[in-house]
């Protein structure tokens, strides 16, 4: 028993010494990783192919608004075509605003926890008055039917492939919820109630080439997949109410006073915020309109959605924003008196500062910003984005005011520009645009709200062993583990993929190059990946393993230092082991006697043939220090076995 247990001592020392380790190349370097070839539709290139496809979705509806009650009745017209290859017998259509109904699955499936998707107050939801459609000129009440957030609607006869239409007319109503899953709701301030109005008309669900309808229900924490068209639509309000909506304002005759129209087109013309309506004008009758009722018109062209937002206790402000193709946007700002009470004035009165800046960032690197008005409202929203307006907490200020801007206008980059299916790929619109932002922040005013990752730091957490994937549907992934799986860990990837692995010049060409070619269109993680690829001239199927397929940490050490006996070149060998199953090229930092310092930077192709690399370094005297990723740019879940000391 006494030689038994000495024994196991010994080979734990051995085990602490020498780890075992986890890494296995020929699964990292594996030669086959596209699970299919490119095709007529989305070519292996990462482009979409030349008989690529999307079908069109059109609306014009009509909305009033009523605060006594808090309701929006509505009717809107779907004009939808049908560019697909396959005939359609029926249509699916969300009504997300059922997610809000005591009976629905969100409802039942809201944690015990709670959480920002959880409701403690129920609507009746859509309350769908009528349905008909129009099909080959013949008008009729269709068969449908509605489960849960999604309504089928069955066709007397086909809607045709490549490019048939048909009229899909509903009239419906709802109450907008107080707390509408922190995607909208209604504020009630000293001036009345802010509402911000989203996911408000029955949508198109999206029918595409790679799984036809996709039909997955509203839960909360997923968010959403929509067709492109061109949306017109009537908001009417009580005058005394200020409209801010998605796109153009086509009205504003109707809806401004003379004095306020003057001010917007100074607005158009000032890189700096021009009042439109003062705090002191709120309350004034003569700063709106004397009709009863007003309605806002508004258009906004090729785009998946629209929102809009509705007060009494509106301040508004705006600047033009300057997009690099010589077209001019407007930046503007909604929010109450009650988000603009700091004595520093840090606080939404800079919204339209922070607003422009982003916008114009974004438009240089990547896409040219392709609404009429950027509006940032102030409301019970933390912060959520819609194609040309955002919403954002009437409480940040500061920091969190211009990060939450910065990210919700993001957005429109990510998913707005390029559609990809949010309901399955969170990681592909919030890690994007986390990505971006980082950029962003260290372009605006000298860095004022700079804030690099620290991604050593944050390593062991990111690559935690409860911490879920990026490769799961939002539902899947825990609520605690959201900000790092849909954010902070895909942001972190494309950061190392353009500071450690390509390189700034060639990550921004392949990163601009994949938004130009998949705008407006609707691409998958792998037209993604094959797009960087061909346009940065890598296999990077290592990288994509490690970081979205599977759940791989990094964790690389100095396994031995050894001088080369009898050699008359003072060559030392250096012996690296991965432990972990995630290859990244390294920097190794090697120090001599004299304080004499060597940087080497190794390729990642140095782990293609197994765990450890060994390699010869000349120097004149001893090596007393060896430092493996000296900066701390790599995410190692394990910094201490980095360094050798002698």
């Amino acid at each position: 028993m006494k030689k038994f247990i000495v024994t196991m001592v010994a080979v734990c020392f051995v085990t602490i010494l020498f780890a075992q380790s986890k890494y296995n190349h020929r699964e990292a370097f594996h030669p086959f990783f596209y699970p299919y070839p490119g095709t007529v539709f989305r070519s292996a290139s990462g482009e979409p192919g030349p008989k690529y496809w999307q079908n069109k979705a059109d609306y014009q509806i009509n909305a009033t608004i009523n605060p006594n009650d808090h309701s929006v009745t509505g009717n809107v017209t779907l004009t939808y075509t049908n560019n697909s290859t396959d005939d359609l017998r029926f249509l699916w259509l969300q009504l997300d605003q059922n997610i809000y109904r005591k009976d629905s699955r969100a409802t039942a499936t809201t944690t015990t926890q709670g959480g920002r998707w959880a409701n403690d107050q129920f609507t009746e939801g859509d309350m769908i008055r009528s349905v008909k459609i129009e099909l080959n000129g013949k008008t009729i009440a269709p068969k449908h039917s509605i489960t849960d957030t999604r309504m089928q609607i069955w066709l007397p006869e086909v809607l045709k492939s490549s490019g048939a239409s048909m009229k899909v007319m509903i009239e419906y109503a709802f109450t907008v919820p107080e707390c509408g899953t922190d995607r909208m709701g209604r504020l009630k301030q000293k001036d009345g109630w802010v509402y911000e109005v989203a996911q408000w008309f029955p949508r198109a669900c999206v029918y595409d080439d790679i799984l036809g309808w996709n039909t997955n229900p509203y839960l909360g924490q997923g968010e959403f997949y929509l067709e492109y068209g061109d949306i017109q639509f009537n908001i009417t309000a009580p005058s005394n109410m200020i409209v801010a909506g998605s796109g153009a304002l086509t009205n504003a005759q109707d809806c401004f006073t003379a004095e306020q129209i003057k001010r917007w087109g100074e607005a158009m013309n000032s890189d700096k915020t021009v009042m439109i309506r003062t705090a002191d004008e709120v309350n004034k009758a003569s700063s709106r309109p004397s009709t009863l009722n007003t309605t806002w018109k508004f258009k906004c062209e090729n785009t998946r959605d629209v929102a809009w937002a509705a007060s009494t206790a509106f301040i508004m402000d705006a600047a033009r924003i300057n997009l690099p193709g010589g077209k001019k946007s407007m930046a503007v700002s909604v929010y109450p008196k009650e988000s603009a009470s700091a004595k520093d004035q840090n606080d939404w009165r800079r919204s339209t500062e922070y607003t422009k800046a982003s916008i114009e960032f974004y438009s240089n690197y990547l896409f040219e910003f392709p609404y009429p008005v950027a509006t940032n409202v102030a409301g019970v929203v933390g912060g959520m984005e819609y194609p040309g307006i955002v919403f954002c907490s009437a409480q940040a200020m500061g920091a969190g005011l211009w990060g939450v801007t910065d990210h919700e206008f993001g957005h429109t980059w990510f998913p707005m520009i390029v559609g990809s299916n949010e309901r399955k790929y969170a990681w592909m619109d919030e890690g994007f645009n986390t990505y971006i932002n980082i950029l962003s922040a260290e372009a605006f005013n000298n860095g004022e709200y700079v804030d690099k990752p620290d991604v050593s730091g944050m390593a062991a957490y990111i690559f935690g062993d409860k911490m879920d994937g990026l490769l799961n549907t939002p539902e899947i992934i825990q609520q605690q583990n959201l900000g790092v799986a849909a954010y902070f860990k895909p942001g972190m990837m494309l950061y190392l993929l353009r500071t450690e692995v390509l390189g700034k010049e060639r990550f921004d060409a392949a990163f601009k190059e994949y938004v130009r070619r998949w705008a407006f269109k609707h691409p998958t993680p792998w037209d993604f990946f094959h797009a960087i690829e061909n346009v940065a001239g890598e296999d990077l199927s290592w990288y994509w393993r490690s970081w979205v397929l599977n759940d791989w940490k990094f964790d690389v050490s100095v396994k031995d230092v050894a001088a080369i006996r009898g050699n008359s070149k003072n060559r030392t060998n250096i012996t690296l082991q991965l432990l972990e199953q995630m290859p990244m090229p390294v920097t190794v930092k090697i120090t001599d006697a004299d304080g004499n310092v060597q940087t080497m930077q190794l390729p990642v192709e140095v782990w293609q043939r197994g765990d450890t690399w060994t390699f010869p370094v000349k120097t004149k005297i001893e090596i007393t220090e060896v430092v493996v990723d000296p900066d701390k740019k790599l995410p190692d879940v394990n910094f201490g076995n980095n360094t050798w000391k002698k």
